[in-house]
């Protein structure tokens, strides 16, 4: 690519020292070459020009329209979600622009909105969201066919064919109209399936811990192990999804004896309801689209309490419904304890799961071993050499003191 920014020498925006280290570097690891390991220093000005090649990657071909941050908001609303939840804020527009500035990758954009997150000023804390009253825009179960207050199917990829669809390539312009008789979003009181089942005891009822504990605050609290479930709940909200789906799948595989059932799968919007110490009362102050899925699970009793049915439960920012359905299978198996089961997966073993599912630790641990190691490999070269020094002598030594054989003469 031709242009004024001048390329990085190397990766990273590594550039070499000097001619002499150029030649010392292409000698190291021949006989008769470098002694040493040659490290490379990287300058201000290939730092600057990597900077710059990164912008010119994220504008892409100039001939093709600048993707818009409101564009990403609107008709990405799935990946914004994500970056939402795994972000801790929740802000669509902040989420389009990370996920802008990151090139698309939504690693790289819930690190851009947490940093962000850690500007704000912690003003008030909500009164608890009343999910019950959400203007649900999708309402499926799968324990009942016929649902108090009826499904509510909404947008879902689940009643698709999985094909191509190749007149995406063209501009489609103003969508089709929905359906005569299409239900709206609707705020409802039907009554959730896993009431009725609680009407009749066959599930554990959904109560707070006892005494009612403020929740701990993770982004303030070093995690001390055991957590209690709040703080789980929290720590999985805002896991990677790929690491929480995978644990959640190997609980359905065998790794933690479950088999779940989706008592309820919500997705629309909630208001989001402050007291002030002036006023003494709730009022609305906005609200927060969310994906809620409680998932039931058998329990054949023990502990003093009856055979029944337990709950795992998942919330999620936007709409997530694949985020939520896997962080409540994985709530419910890190719940065994409580049950007095046997933990035998890795699923259940909080030390194991929660700590590993934040991308950005992960990322930050994984991708530090691109920055310089230069004085840590030296050490470790050394140490090679001295050992195949070491097994050359011991090889030589052996040789020298083997019998002569009949053959050998």
């Amino acid at each position: 690519m031709d242009g004024p920014v001048d390329r990085p020498r190397l990766a990273n925006g590594w550039s070499v020292r000097t001619s002499a280290a150029c030649k010392a570097f292409s000698a190291f690891g021949r006989p008769g070459g470098a002694d040493m390991y040659i490290a490379v220093k990287g300058g201000e000005q290939a730092i600057e020009a990597s900077r710059a090649w990164l912008a010119r990657a994220r504008r892409g071909d100039p001939q093709v329209s600048e993707l818009e941050v409101s564009q990403i908001a609107q008709q990405l609303p799935l990946l914004v979600g994500r970056v939402m939840s795994e972000g801790s804020l929740y802000d669509p527009e902040l989420a389009a622009l990370a996920l802008k500035q990151a090139l698309g990758d939504p690693i790289e954009a819930v690190f851009l909105l947490r940093a962000y997150r850690t500007t704000l000023p912690r003003l008030a804390c909500t009164e608890p969201l009343a999910t019950a009253g959400m203007r649900m825009q999708r309402r499926v179960s799968a324990i009942f066919k016929d649902l108090p207050g009826g499904q509510l199917l909404g947008s879902s990829f689940d009643y698709t064919q999985r094909l191509l669809d190749f007149a995406l390539l063209r501009p489609a312009g103003t969508p089709a109209p929905a359906p005569e008789g299409t239900a709206e979003p609707r705020q409802t009181d039907a009554q959730s399936p896993l009431d009725v089942l609680a009407a009749d005891s066959l599930i554990e009822p959904a109560a707070p811990a006892p005494g009612d504990p403020a929740p701990p605050d993770i982004t303030r609290d070093p995690p001390v192990y055991p957590l209690p479930r709040a703080a789980r709940l929290q720590m999985l909200a805002r896991a990677d999804e790929g690491w929480v789906l995978g644990l959640g799948y190997s609980t359905q595989r065998g790794y933690a004896n479950s088999h779940p059932f989706a008592g309820e799968i919500r997705h629309g919007k909630v208001n989001v309801e402050l007291v002030p110490d002036e006023l003494g009362f709730a009022i609305d102050i906005g609200e927060v689209e969310l994906t809620e899925c409680q998932m039931i699970n058998q329990f054949v009793g023990g502990t003093g309490a009856p055979p029944q049915f337990t709950r795992g439960y998942g919330l999620q920012f936007g709409h997530g419904e694949r985020k939520a359905m896997a962080m409540s299978l994985v709530d419910r198996v890190l719940r065994a304890d409580e049950f007095g089961e046997r933990q035998t997966s890795p699923a259940q073993q909080q030390e194991f799961v929660l700590p590993h599912g934040d991308n950005v630790e992960a990322s930050g641990f994984v991708q530090h071993l691109k920055l310089p190691h230069h004085v840590t490999f030296e050490s470790e070269l050394q140490l090679i050499r001295a050992l195949r020094e070491s097994a050359l002598v011991r090889s030589a030594t052996a040789d020298a003191e083997l019998p002569v054989t009949e053959c050998a003469k």
